[in-house]
């Protein structure tokens, strides 16, 4: 009976650490850098950081109580970071004022990434009269 109640200790533990390091693997850290076409890094940057599931990365695959959505503003140097979020397709946006609005859908599979964004000047508006 010992043997039973001291494998069941034992094997409970090894469980859910095991549950933890494969919740923490599908997790990633970003690092976004907002930048200009010469280079200069925006500062106050809006950046809208979201979460989509995919077949890869379900939702189920990780806690509910996972962060899906940050938003956040860049820095002096232009760059921002993401706390944890979980790994998949991840919707970036920015907007700042004077530059055209960037969108774009990443896949990332890594524990940390790092993205750099290049933010073009407004365009020319048409009128049709």
């Amino acid at each position: 009976m010992r043997g039973i109640s001291l494998s069941i200790l034992l094997f409970v533990p090894a469980l859910v650490a095991g549950t933890l390091a494969l919740h923490a693997a599908s997790m990633t850290k970003l690092n976004i850098v907002v930048k200009t076409q010469a280079g200069v890094p925006v500062e106050r940057a809006a950046v809208i950081v979201r979460w989509k599931a995919n077949k890869k990365h379900p939702r189920a695959s990780f806690a509910r109580n996972a962060r899906t959505q940050f938003e956040v503003r860049t820095n002096q140097q232009g760059s921002v970071n993401v706390p944890a979020i979980p790994q998949g397709s991840i919707l970036i946006q920015v907007n700042a004022k004077g530059y055209q609005t960037f969108g774009k859908i990443f896949d990332i599979d890594d524990e940390e990434k790092l993205i750099e964004i290049t933010l073009n000047p407004p365009q020319q508006q048409y009128s049709a009269h």
